[in-house]
């Protein structure tokens, strides 16, 4: 299967059953899909960071990450003490094993746990919130239009590079086209909204926002991009085929979705 072959595959099916999750799927499904998410990611990560031949804290990392977007869900008021559980845990490990562990292992355990499970964990509050479950796509939109318009806008116009030491192949002219493309589909998005389901965002916040986004999504995106450079690898995983793994993925709207989160409940 080419590398293009395997990409349609993985939009063709991820993207109905992405859609199905976050608009019609019951909570608990929803909920298990953002935990399985997270703990892959926290894995993920932690692999990245040369946990590869520690099997304990690959699964500690997986376990933290799961543990933490399902606390979010049934008992929010215990996240606080899941945090200083998770730093014990991975500090604690790492003096038993006496050196054996590194500061970097210890660090991507807990931004696993905390961050990235924080971050999943954003679609179930703001469900809890009362936010419209079609207002969930929102992270998904202005994270993938944004790549993807950067992407063909890098290809057809790119001259100067954004952040060559980091990401080679991303330009200024790409970058301005994802913000470009984010606005057009964020307001496609609000007339949908404002046509057949009572949304509640205007025209003008909604390029605002979708602007906003489109700058925080390619911030995470170089950001893991920035991780994966200094450890010397090419895709976190291989889950989704020639996409790579979760954090490959999902990394814009790991940084994409609290900003969403705050910004509706400031308007909501």
């Amino acid at each position: 299967m080419s590398s293009l072959q395997s990409r349609v595959l993985v939009a063709v099916i991820g993207v109905p059953v992405l859609v199905w999750v976050v608009l019609w799927a019951p909570s608990f499904v929803m909920l298990f899909a953002l935990c399985l998410l997270a703990g892959i990611g926290g894995e993920e990560l932690q692999q990245c960071v040369g946990g590869v031949n520690h099997n304990r804290l690959k699964n500690m990392s997986f376990t933290c990450a799961f543990i933490t977007v399902a606390c979010y869900y049934y008992r929010p008021h215990l996240v606080p003490a899941l945090f200083v559980l998770a730093v014990l845990i991975f500090f604690g490990y790492a003096i038993f094993k006496a050196g054996e562990v590194k500061f970097s292992q210890i660090m991507a355990g807990l931004f696993g746990s905390i961050a990235i499970g924080y971050s999943f964990s954003a679609f179930l509050r703001m469900e809890a919130a009362g936010i419209h479950r079609a207002y969930l796509l929102l992270p998904f939109i202005l994270s993938f239009a944004c790549d993807t318009f950067a992407y063909f806008a890098g290809c057809a116009f790119g001259k100067h590079k954004l952040a060559p030491k980091v990401s080679p192949k991303k330009t200024i002219e790409g970058s301005i086209g994802g913000m470009a493309g984010n606005v057009v589909c964020g307001l496609i998005f609000a007339f949908v909204m404002d046509r057949w389901f009572g949304g509640s965002i205007g025209y003008g916040a909604m390029a605002l926002l979708a602007l906003l986004c489109s700058i925080v999504a390619q911030v995470g995106d170089l950001s893991f991009s920035l991780i994966k450079r200094e450890f010397g690898i090419k895709d976190y995983g291989h889950l989704f085929l020639e996409h790579g793994g979760v954090l490959d993925r999902f990394d814009s709207v790991l940084f994409v979705t609290p900003v969403i989160e705050i910004i509706l409940n400031l308007v909501k």
